[in-house]
This record gives C-alpha cells, sequence and structure tokens, in this order.
C-alpha cells in the first residue's frame, strides 16, 4: 500500500509540474500533447485512489484511520488538478473564439460606399426611432402629470364644496338623509379620481414596458 501511495503522490506531483509548463508558455510547446498527458496522469491516479481505498479497508484497523486520511488528501489533490485543466480548456476555447473574430474581423471584405451608406442610414434611422421614442415617451409622461394635477386640483375643489354643503346644511338644517347622499356622493367622486389615477399610471407603464 505504502509503494502506491508513493507513486500515486509521484504521480500528482509530475501532472503539477505539467501545469507549471502550460503557465509559462514555453516556446514551440506541444499543448496538445500536455493536455493528453495530464489527462492521463489524472485518471491513473483516480484508479490508484480507489484502491488505496480497497486496501484501506483491508489493512490494520489501528493504522485505517491514517491511511484513509492519505488518500482522501490524494483524491482531494486529483480533484483540484481535475479543476485546474477544465478551467484551463475553458480560458483556450475562449482564446480561440476571441482569435477567431479577430480573424474574422481582419479578413471581411469591406462594401462599396454604396452598400457603406446603406448600413449608416439603417443606423441614423435605428437612432431617430429611439430619439422619437423618447420624445414621445416624454409627452406622454407630461400629459400624464397634468391629469393627475387636474385630478388632484378637482379632489381639492370637491372638498371645498364638501366643507361648504356641510357648513350650508348646518345652517339650513338639512336633514340627515340629504347630508349621508352628500357624503356618498363625495366618496364615489373620491373613488373615480383614484381609478383615474391608477389608470393614468398603468397606461404610462403598459407604454414605458411595450415601446422603449
Amino acid at each position: 500500500m505504502d509503494a502506491l501511495y508513493h507513486q500515486t503522490n509521484k504521480l500528482v506531483q509530475e501532472t503539477q509540474h505539467l501545469f507549471s509548463q502550460l503557465d509559462k508558455k514555453i516556446s514551440n510547446l506541444n499543448e496538445d500533447e500536455i493536455d493528453a498527458a495530464i489527462q492521463s496522469k489524472i485518471q491513473l491516479i483516480n484508479s490508484n485512489c480507489e484502491r488505496l481505498e480497497v486496501l484501506c479497508s483491508k489493512g490494520p484497523i489501528s493504522q485505517r484511520q491514517t491511511a484513509k486520511m492519505r488518500v482522501d488528501q490524494l483524491k482531494y489533490d486529483n480533484r483540484h488538478l481535475n479543476a485546474a485543466l477544465n478551467s484551463w480548456k475553458n480560458k483556450k476555447l475562449k482564446e480561440k473564439m476571441k482569435e477567431a473574430e479577430r480573424e474574422a474581423l481582419l479578413s471581411r471584405t469591406f462594401t462599396t460606399n454604396d452598400h457603406v451608406d446603406i448600413l449608416m442610414d439603417h443606423g441614423i434611422q435605428h437612432n431617430n426611432r429611439l430619439q422619437n421614442a423618447t420624445y414621445g415617451m416624454d409627452n406622454l409622461l407630461q400629459h400624464g402629470a397634468d391629469i393627475l394635477d387636474s385630478l388632484r386640483s378637482q379632489r381639492y375643489t370637491l372638498k371645498g364644496a364638501h366643507r361648504r354643503l356641510v357648513d350650508i346644511g348646518n345652517t339650513l338644517g338639512l336633514s340627515n338623509t340629504t347630508m349621508r347622499f352628500i357624503e356618498q356622493r363625495t366618496r364615489q367622486d373620491g373613488f373615480i379620481l383614484i381609478v383615474g389615477m391608477v389608470f393614468t399610471v398603468v397606461i404610462i407603464i403598459l407604454v414605458i414596458v411595450y415601446f422603449i
């Protein structure tokens, strides 16, 4: 078991050394061969760890805990190496994609001036549409603000009228039924005011969501 452990630990160190070569970016370095070598070593380390776990379970009870800790450390190192390999592959893939985009841009055949003008016209038209939409939204928001101000003004007017009616009712001695009718009408007017405000806000939100 000790021989297999030391052999596996040596594989871990060799794999780490291969990673250091990739990080140094040595010229004339065959990255594909190093990638294949790292994958092979990671698989071998994983296989050795499985064998070591079996041997741990068969070893002396007094040594099992220590042996298991050593195997767990190897498994942890192997997982770390595998994660580092995946990270390196993702990095290389992104670099290749950027390089391909750069080559595509450099090799792009530019069109004649007429076609360039057409492309610019599309951009200008798109910009004009955005500006018109923004201008329309500003007008709509201003219109909504004016409506809200008008509704607030009407509310204050209704409140003042209600107070005057109450004062007149107290002066003329209006019946309770008449006063309740007036109060009910005032509540209805307030409800209409609130509904109008909510409706205006909903319209503004819908316009913002679907036209911006």
